[in-house]
């Protein structure tokens, strides 16, 4: 077994802190596009919904309650969160995720 120097300690040191941040990093931007995915997907879904259904069903009012109850730790499935979604499919009815360079989400 062979001791390394401290100058390739330090040098794997700074390699593994890197990879390390990378990852952390690569993860935040997954998961970040996985929840606008989510929530557009929402929206969009309110946004049919309440064309079929029209304004007076309280589509928002009764996804906010029943999404509520099922995921009652997630916090951002309020009313007006939810009115927040239905706004942002509305504004981007074709949503396209453009990911940086060397950041991929693999397909489901």
């Amino acid at each position: 077994m062979s001791l390394l120097s401290s100058n390739d300690y330090g040098r794997i040191l700074t390699d593994l802190k890197e990879k390390i941040r990378q990852a952390r990093l690569k993860a935040a931007v997954a998961v970040n596009t996985e929840l606008l995915s989510v929530y557009w997907e929402i929206g969009k879904t309110i946004l049919e919904q309440q064309q079929t259904e029209g304004w007076g069903a309280k589509i928002i009012d009764r996804l906010a309650a029943d999404l509520k109850a099922e995921f009652p730790d997630f916090k951002g499935l309020s009313i007006r969160n939810l009115k927040y979604m239905r706004a942002f499919a509305e504004a981007y009815p074709d949503l396209q995720i453009v990911l940086p360079p060397g950041y991929t989400i693999t397909e489901r």
